[in-house]
């Protein structure tokens, strides 16, 4: 980053976003961490389940998205699960991460807290939407939860850690094979009064979105949002 460059986003972060300090790093599996933010500026900050921040990775114009499982606004603490897959800016940050190091972030600011209909969700996703799981799970909702995961045995006692007890776990295979049984699974729910949210990875969120489809399911109650995609890096 160049002198005037740096100078810029220096002043733009001190008035943009919010400074915070890590207080706990704890790895649930290999790749899946959570982390607890803190800072005097997170006390009384408004915030609802299903809403991101965007920490900066050294650049207030380069950020990478989180969704916080809960916010302390009294003692102004918050927590996030990151997902460290593959090579890039964010899973190098998540990676890095020690307690005592501060990060600076934007938000929280709406994702799709306010897209979401009252009542029962079925949430497809990934490791990457554990975290928006457990925020909707804290709001008392009825939520199932189906995640197509790299190591299934891995990721179930962080997922019985985080108490969504509701949770199918789907192996993701090469060439996307498992994404069939997944599919079979929307079949079984759409003639339950709930809603559906469709997230993680991009082309599972389309696959997923097209057997909705299918079965002519009310738009109105199909929520999507695709984290990331192959290829791609900071999607929001």
């Amino acid at each position: 980053m160049t002198g005037s460059t740096g100078i810029f986003n220096d002043a733009l972060t001190r008035t943009l976003a919010t400074r915070a300090t890590i207080v706990a790093v704890d790895w649930m599996t290999r790749d899946l961490v959570r982390m607890t933010l803190e800072g005097v500026a997170l006390r009384g900050a408004p915030w609802a389940p299903g809403q991101k921040i965007q920490i900066a990775m050294g650049s207030i114009f380069d950020t990478r998205t989180y969704t916080p499982i809960n916010w302390d606004t009294l003692n102004g603490r918050t927590s996030i699960i990151g997902y460290a897959h593959g090579a890039g800016p964010g899973s190098d940050w998540l990676r890095s991460a020690k307690a005592g190091a501060t990060c600076d972030f934007l938000g929280p600011r709406t994702s799709i807290s306010k897209k979401i209909k009252a009542g029962p969700i079925a949430l497809f996703g990934d490791e990457t939407s554990i975290a928006l799981a457990v925020a909707l799970s804290r709001d008392a909702r009825d939520l199932r939860c189906f995640f197509e995961v790299a190591d299934v045995e891995a990721a179930r006692l962080p997922i019985a850690e985080l108490r969504l007890h509701d949770a199918r776990l789907f192996t993701r295979t090469t060439g996307d094979t498992h994404l069939a049984a997944m599919e079979a699974a929307v079949a079984e729910l759409v003639a339950c009064d709930m809603s559906f949210l469709l997230t993680g990875k991009a082309a599972t969120v389309q696959r997923l979105l097209l057997a909705l489809k299918r079965h002519r399911f009310p738009s109105d109650r199909i929520v999507t949002k695709a984290y990331w995609a192959s290829g791609k890096i900071g999607m929001d």
